[in-house]
């Protein structure tokens, strides 16, 4: 099989649609400025910004016929103009247009570019939704002025309303986008194969760009923006499907077959027996390592569903195999925990293992390097300092990435590198969405940990508001005079001026007030290493009662004497994080609660979201809620974590044809790995304009 990959591209100027946009006629460089702006920095990126909504303007509504929440157009004459100061000290400009039928209000806030706009006597066509605000009106309408000479073009038309900018109107983007298709359309190539085309009843690309821009209906604006997002999908699954064929097929590694003499004596060692979830995974995993390419695969499990202990499987069947396995956790708090709860029952069965951390003092830092540069460690956890450029493995077999969402895409790669082609597993306690899971892992294989071992309870979950302290302090002290000990997170660590929430540092005080008898204790991430450790073996060892802290105990802490979590301004965390936080207790026998303190007043829709966790204890539908509220970016954070630069295809509202073009992309690499098919020229050729140069797409992680 021939290996291939898109080529690098050369810079050079191979098409009109390359022009910069400021040399397209109407342009010039001012308007380019704004539509640079917008993402616009050729005639290509122009012919593909895709509107926002479309404007329905093949019927005009007459002004008594409107109601509010109706999306409407309406053609009058401007009767009245007008200034009214708002409260934060702007202006709010204000029409009052006439038709034969009534009369209707027109407010724009924060326009101050329209206080000399209009005259009486202008005739004007308005568009927009009708808000009940004040009385019936139309808030932030677009608008038409009519020039009697004018043809009236844009009348019984759709409109596209695309993405404004501060110095640049729809109207002038309008025109920019109809000379740009007036000169250029005919010069697109053909981006889907025929198959493709044929297969899904899907219309050339001029005729796609054309109606995006020009649509019959609105609903013909609509399907065209679907082809597109179906393309810009296929286009990065694609490149998922050549990762994943590079990362596995084309990369040999070394057969690790279990041979018991270690991980026999590890699973004789464990106090429990596998749940039914993790045979199967354990299954999985051991299967992909039993084979000569390399394991690349991403196992998922809620809170508390017993990840990590097949991660120890894992690495100890390369350790059989004398090879080295790493672990490599975002934070120290947790790298640390994985060494304290492993290492003597490793030592137990002859393996040697390390911790190496940032925190680890240079000379026992080199005393560990050179260990494990000789293969005297056969197991290290760690952090970031895993990646250093000095540190050396003599034989890594099997790279671990716990928590892998915290890591970027570099940082994986960089460990990855430590060996020669080894085994790749990636964890994550964050349940994850699946259209995430196929744009941002779409090359791996993925298991999925979905049975919580037996015995584990459900966490009473509440949603309380600050009025309910004093009751809840009182319950805090009957739990601590049993035995129990909580968790207190704040999302800060000291007190912002511009927000009004609870700082670690202000509440750990006020704790030390409210509860005198008892030990309090705070974590952060600011504290140093030593003390970090010290604050934790006191609350492990029971002798804190209540540990204030931030989110950096949100993953792997593990306290089975903690029974109740209480979260300061749970309004300001994500459902995912919060569930993370919620699992830092439950771990233990007693019932445990985790309790929200929100503030007294807050937006219903932030109320709704609240309730829905507190009634919610599936990772994977909060997950799926947290996309639908907040997006990707903010559920993972697009940057760090390599999600797609979607222009045109939305993760949540276009789910369905994401996995139909992962299908087709998956499809058309197995059946022609190299895209060599006269049938797939289109694709390759469009796969080199989209993704040549680079080639980090293809790496693994």
């Amino acid at each position: 099989m021939t290996n291939w990959t898109p080529k690098a591209a050369d810079g050079r100027r191979d098409s009109p649609l390359e022009t910069p946009i400021q040399y397209l006629k109407g342009v010039g460089p001012k308007r380019a400025f704004y539509l640079n702006r917008l993402g616009v920095e050729t005639v290509r990126d122009l012919m593909f910004l895709v509107p926002r909504r479309y404007l329905d303007r093949t019927r005009l509504y007459e002004i008594k016929e409107v109601r509010p929440g109706d999306d409407v157009s309406i053609w009058g004459k401007v009767i009245a103009t007008g200034l009214v100061p708002t409260r934060n000290r702007g202006e709010l400009v204000s029409l009052r247009v006439q038709d034969q039928s009534s009369t209707v209000e027109a407010v724009w806030f924060h326009r101050p570019d329209l206080k000399y706009k209009f005259k009486a006597g202008q005739e004007i066509i308005l568009s927009g939704q009708v808000s009940a605000y004040r009385g019936v009106r139309l808030v932030n309408p677009q608008f038409q002025l009519i020039d009697p000479e004018d043809e009236f073009r844009f009348t019984g038309a759709v409109i596209p309303v695309y993405p404004l900018t501060e110095g640049l109107g729809l109207w002038e983007i309008r025109n920019c986008v109809r000379t740009a298709l007036d000169k250029y359309l005919q010069a697109l190539p053909e981006t889907l194969s025929p198959d493709l085309l044929s297969k899904f009843g899907y219309p050339g690309i001029r005729a796609t760009v054309a109606a995006l821009h020009s649509p019959a209906t609105v609903e013909a604006g609509l399907d065209a923006r679907r082809r597109l997002a179906f393309e810009e999908f296929f286009y990065f699954e694609l490149v998922m499907a050549l990762r994943k064929l590079h990362g596995t097929h084309l990369k040999k590694g070394a057969s690790l077959v279990e041979n018991g003499s270690l991980a026999g004596k590890f699973l004789s060692q464990l106090s429990f027996k596998y749940t039914a979830a993790q045979e199967r995974v354990m299954q999985e995993i051991k299967r992909d390592m039993a084979l000569e390419t390399c394991m690349n695969r991403l196992l998922q499990g809620d809170v508390g569903s017993g990840k990590t202990v097949l991660a120890i499987h894992a690495m100890l069947i390369a350790v059989e195999n004398g090879f080295q396995a790493a672990m490599m956790a975002p934070t120290e708090i947790l790298a640390e925990q994985h060494h304290r709860v492993w290492a003597q029952c490793l030592a137990d069965i002859g393996v040697e293992c390390a911790l190496l951390t940032g925190s680890v003092k240079a000379k026992p830092k080199r005393a560990i390097m050179e260990a494990t540069a000789s293969g005297t460690y056969n197991i290290v956890f760690g952090t970031h300092a895993l990646i250093e450029g000095d540190v050396k493995f003599a034989r890594l077999g099997l790279v671990v990435v716990d928590e892998q969402h915290r890591f970027g895409v570099m940082q994986r790669a960089a460990l990855l590198n430590k060996g020669i082609n080894p085994d790749f597993l990636v964890m994550t306690a964050t349940p994850i969405p699946r259209t995430i899971t196929l744009t941002l892992y779409g090359d791996l294989d993925v298991s999925v940990l979905n049975e919580k071992p037996p015995g584990r309870q459900r966490i009473q979950t509440y949603l309380r508001t600050d009025n309910k302290r004093p009751a809840i302090y009182d319950f805090l002290k009957q739990k601590i005079g049993e035995g129990q000990q909580v968790f207190v997170v704040c999302p800060l660590i000291d007190e912002s001026e511009k927000l009004d929430i609870a700082a670690a540092t202000k509440t750990f005080e006020e704790m030390r007030q409210v509860f005198p008898g008892i030990t309090v204790g705070l974590l952060h991430g600011r504290l140093k290493n030593d003390e970090r450790i010290r604050v934790m073996e006191e609350f492990r060892a029971g002798r804190i009662g209540i540990l204030v802290s931030t989110t950096v105990i949100e993953v792997g802490v593990d306290i089975p004497n903690a029974t109740v979590m209480v979260i300061e301004h749970p309004e300001r965390f994500g459902l995912a994080q919060l569930h993370q936080l919620r699992g830092r207790v439950g771990r233990g026998a007693d019932v445990s609660y985790c309790i929200l303190i929100m503030p007294f007043i807050h937006a219903p829709e932030i109320v709704e979201r609240l309730r829905f966790f507190e009634q919610t204890d599936d990772g994977f539908a909060l997950a799926e809620k947290d996309l639908e509220i907040r997006g990707p970016g903010e559920v993972l954070g697009t940057r760090q974590h390599g999600l797609p630069d979607l222009k045109i295809a939305d993760l949540q509202e276009d789910r369905e044809l994401l996995f139909k073009a992962r299908d087709e992309a998956f499809d058309t690499i197995r059946a022609d790995p190299t895209l060599a098919r006269p049938g797939n020229r289109v694709v390759r050729a469009t796969l080199e304009k989209r993704y040549g140069g680079r080639e980090d797409l293809l790496r693994v992680g």
